[in-house]
């Protein structure tokens, strides 16, 4: 095991050295020039406070910061008429999986290597929905690359947070005992990976050692609940395990999916300190396709997705292989457990993020956090509390409070401008105006082309890709 993750570590060390220092969450757009803008006249969410709101104000940037509401107006700012808009915070999707060249070479060997995809292409998606921060779990080299790309400024792209996963079981690079996990943490560590994603197939003592070892390098624990604390939950409780990536984590948990048990979960996280990303999108998703594949055929986002991803989803559907009436009975009782989850734990007082699990089949980059936030409020949330699990929860879990999360003076300019309210209806996240990125400020005509341009590139991706399929290519 020491021998793997030295070569893993001497692998990735010219990498390290190149990118030394711009690996911060904190770093933005450097290669666009500054510039002053002001939003007059709108109504903003700040996220602050509860139930404040701010009505026709005026917000002030510069140099990719919030200098001011309702301050001094500089007479070279580019002006944003914002009257009858709603500005928010930039949205944070707390679970995403993001595909490098890496992933689709994986996938298909054979013939990837002639498709290429670009960085822009990938992160075009949560731009234009207004996702301006993504936690990457499960994150590989290849992410930190995206990410240098974006802080570099050569793409515009949301800020990453990158969690490295350590399981357990036979494959290469599992751990597998308590030395193993605390060695696997140290390494995450020195490869510059800010956050730990433990897995289902550790063990008890493996994984009690890797949230132990993470807490003493300084690096916060999300993920599954292993398998093995099947029926004794209480003990995978541990300080220190400060996220649950599924509300299904729990209804693993559960023999009958009864709200009791949705209320016990809820009070051994509230004791723990352990956060919920409940991911409600993902599962009901997988619900979908167990019954037919035309729940993903019929998204109207699936035009912005890779298309090796796109037959992927529906070609080698691991959900709809092999379905049965016992499995979409089982999903949809799962997905009805998980409302009761999002209640319990609400009721308990445990925090709540908003996160998508996307790249996973049918769950589209961007878009799915707008399904996630209508999910959120179907199940218990109020639509206030919805915003605040993608926004203000999400930075202060990340321990950038003091950069995002809200609409404040000093913050950086992470902000989505919205045609229609969102406390009246979760719906109008997705009426967006424009998006501030980092202080670059992209207006409606200009997302409406970049994912116009994705959606054309994607097309004659496809086009290579069935070529290559009959020698053509």
């Amino acid at each position: 095991m020491q021998y793997k993750h030295l070569l893993r570590y001497f692998l990735l060390l010219p990498f390290l050295i190149i990118v030394n220092g711009c690996t911060s969450l904190n770093a933005g757009l450097k290669k666009y020039p500054q510039k002053k803008f002001v939003i007059k006249n709108v109504n903003v969410i700040p996220m602050v406070n509860r139930g404040e709101v701010l009505l026709n104000a005026t917000v002030i940037i510069e140099n990719r910061i919030i200098v001011s509401i309702n301050g001094h107006i500089p007479n070279d700012a580019h002006v944003i008429n914002g009257k009858g808009k709603w500005l928010i915070p930039g949205l944070v999707d707390m679970h995403v999986h993001v595909p490098t060249d890496g992933t689709f070479n994986n996938t298909y060997p054979t013939r990837a290597a002639a498709i290429f995809t670009s960085t822009q292409d990938v992160m075009t998606p949560f731009i234009a929905n207004g996702v301006t921060t993504i936690f990457s779990l499960n994150s590989v080299v290849g992410n930190f690359g995206q990410r240098n790309e974006i802080i570099r400024g050569d793409v515009i792209g949301p800020r990453m947070a990158l969690a490295a996963m350590i399981n357990g079981g036979n494959e290469v690079g599992t751990a597998n005992t308590p030395s193993d996990g605390r060695q696997s943490v140290r390494f995450a560590k020195a490869e510059g990976y800010e956050f730990i994603k433990v897995y289902s197939s550790l063990n008890t003592k493996t994984y009690k050692a890797i949230v132990d070892e993470a807490h003493m390098q300084g690096m916060k624990v999300i993920g599954h609940i292993p398998n093995e604390f099947k029926n004794k939950i209480e003990e995978a409780f541990v300080p220190y395990f400060g996220m649950v990536a599924h509300a299904e984590e729990y209804a693993k948990q559960s023999e009958d999916f009864s709200y009791h048990d949705a209320q016990r979960f809820a009070k051994l996280a509230k004791q723990n300190g352990t956060w919920l990303s409940p991911t409600l999108i993902v599962i009901s998703k997988i619900a979908e396709q167990t019954r037919t594949l035309d729940s993903i055929r019929n998204l109207v986002s699936l035009q912005y997705v890779h298309p090796l991803l796109q037959n992927k989803w529906l070609t080698a559907n691991k959900y709809n292989i092999g379905t049965s009436s016992e499995r979409v009975i089982r999903l949809e009782k799962i997905v009805e457990f998980n409302n009761q989850l999002v209640k319990a734990f609400k009721e308990t007082g445990v925090p709540i993020v908003a996160g998508t699990d996307a790249g996973s089949s049918g769950v589209i980059a961007g878009f799915s956090l707008h399904d996630e936030l209508e999910l959120l409020v179907k199940a218990g949330l109020t639509t206030e509390e919805a915003l605040v699990s993608a926004t203000r929860q999400p930075a202060t879990w990340l321990g950038i409070e003091s950069k995002i999360g809200t609409v404040e003076s000093g913050k950086f300019a992470d902000l989505v401008l919205l045609d229609g309210n969102p406390l009246e209806s979760i719906k109008n996240t997705r009426s967006i105006f424009g998006v501030f990125v980092d202080g670059r400020w992209l207006d409606k005509s200009h997302i409406k082309g970049m994912l116009s341009d994705l959606s054309k590139r994607n097309l004659a991706s496809k086009d290579k890709y069935e070529w290559s399929k009959r020698g053509e290519y």
